[in-house]
């Protein structure tokens, strides 16, 4: 079996969102997808050497930048969501911290030098293995422009806000947080879990 037909048929069978892992990374032999001894999830075993290749969540990091009463939001240059608004942030890297993963991110698609203040929300999306942590943060000048992954970038009263034309349900959310957290001037942490079902 070719391993273009072996990657189709795995996608089938386990709904999984991460690609499959054909071959091994130590040795470089095909692998077989089944529970190893000692574990209770399948994970890609390889056939000769039987190193275990993990797939774990990502994390994605990003920020709620605001200048006095008005929340930054871009709009998005690239696929998924073209075309729409979101809050800047983006998976985090090897080697940074989430309060350094969240900076970056919205320095690289804003170009806006940001203060964290607190984490505000942590959303687990499990049906595509993500974990979103977003943070309260007060940009340090109103300097901004767009990324090469925005289109545009632009600060928005909480009136104005373009509902219909967010890009994520997960920031949708975020977002509708913020906005009822500021009438009250009270910004708790929020923990939930976006599922398969909502995202419809």
């Amino acid at each position: 079996m070719t391993a273009f037909r072996r990657y189709n048929q795995l996608n089938y069978i386990t709904g999984a969102m991460m690609p499959p892992i054909l071959f091994c990374s130590q040795c470089g032999s095909e692998t077989s997808r089944k529970i190893p001894k000692y574990d209770d999830h399948p994970r890609f075993v390889c056939q000769t050497c039987d190193h275990i290749h993990y797939q774990n969540p990502n994390l994605v990091v990003g920020t709620l930048p605001t200048w006095e009463d008005r929340l930054l939001l871009c709009r998005r240059a690239i696929e998924p969501g073209y075309g729409l608004w979101t809050l800047p942030g983006g998976f985090m890297e090897n080697d940074e911290t989430v309060e350094q993963g969240a900076m970056r991110e919205t320095f690289e698609e804003c170009h806006a030098d940001v203060e964290l203040i607190a984490p505000y929300t942590i959303y687990s999306i499990p049906h595509i293995n993500q974990v979103h942590m977003m943070f309260r943060a007060n940009m340090r000048n109103s300097q901004f422009s767009g990324g090469k992954e925005s289109l545009e970038v632009k600060l928005f009263h909480h009136s104005t806000i373009p509902w219909n034309e967010i890009a994520f349900r997960v920031v949708r959310t975020t977002i509708k947080h913020f906005v009822s957290d500021s009438e009250k001037g009270e910004y708790p942490l929020h923990i939930g879990t976006i599922s398969r079902a909502s995202e419809r």
